[in-house]
């Protein structure tokens, strides 16, 4: 999930030097989204991930 974001970040960046606005913020916003959903999943994973022994 976070190689999705940060390859969307990078076609969001060559967009913006080549002068791609519309491609560039479209991206932008696609690699913001895909960031944040795997932040949550990572918090997630990290709360229940855990088992405690019994």
């Amino acid at each position: 999930m976070l190689s999705w974001a940060i390859t969307f970040l990078i076609i969001a960046i060559v967009a913006a030097v080549l002068g791609f606005g519309g491609i560039a913020g479209t991206a932008t916003g696609i690699a913001k989204i895909l960031f944040v959903v795997f932040l949550v999943m990572f918090i997630v994973s990290m709360i229940f991930g855990r088992r405690g022994r019994l």
